[in-house]
């Protein structure tokens, strides 16, 4: 099982001093973190914040349920992210589909692959040999945000500069905006600053 932490809190936020236990395994990036909440009387919840799955459960559960609730509530978070996550294969199907329909086919991406090594970009595009990147850290995350990315990167292969024609291509997706604005709040709420204009 993945990194584990404990929290207690009287509110649904975690109490930064509160004690915790945390347990490493090598080559897998995910936490999991138990927030035990006063105001939680019988429902559990779990849902991904970045890297975290977070499981909330009423501070007054056993540890014994805990033990029983929190790997089924894991399994819940990770089969329902399995279905929003494609493969290499899948995302160059994505890529060659999105190509078509906005740009006519003209971007040719030779490959697009999944990075688990990108933390700091959304994706990135080399010209040399036309291969396309996109962190992992979008798996997950709506389709449409997946789909914005891809489209950055397939109109550098169009135009490498981030010039007006660069913007006209990416504005050919229409939710553009909206996808910008949902990777501004993520990374706002990670305390990331980096500059969405090179994405």
């Amino acid at each position: 099982m993945p990194k584990i932490s404990h929290t207690c809190s009287t509110v649904n936020s975690v109490d930064p001093n509160a004690p915790f236990l945390d347990f490493e395994i090598p080559n897998d990036p995910t936490r999991i973190e138990v927030r035990r909440s006063t105001r939680r009387r019988r429902t559990v919840s779990a849902f991904r914040e970045g890297t975290t799955i977070v499981v909330a459960i009423p501070a007054r559960m056993s540890k014994r349920d805990e033990a029983q609730v929190v790997p089924e509530m894991v399994a819940k978070v990770e089969r329902a992210e399995r279905k929003l996550r494609p493969g290499d294969s899948e995302l160059g199907e994505r890529a060659a589909k999105l190509s078509k329909e906005l740009f006519g086919g003209l971007a040719r991406p030779s490959s697009v692959r999944w990075s688990q090594q990108m933390q700091q970009r959304w994706g990135s595009c080399t010209l040399d040999d036309a291969s396309i990147r996109i962190s992992s850290r979008l798996q997950g995350m709506p389709r449409y945000v997946l789909d914005y990315v891809l489209v950055h990167e397939l109109a550098h292969l169009l135009e490498a500069a981030h010039s007006e024609r660069f913007f006209e291509f990416e504005r050919r997706f229409a939710r553009a905006e909206r996808a910008i604005g949902f990777l501004e709040g993520w990374q706002n709420a990670q305390g990331d600053l980096t500059d969405l204009s090179d994405i």
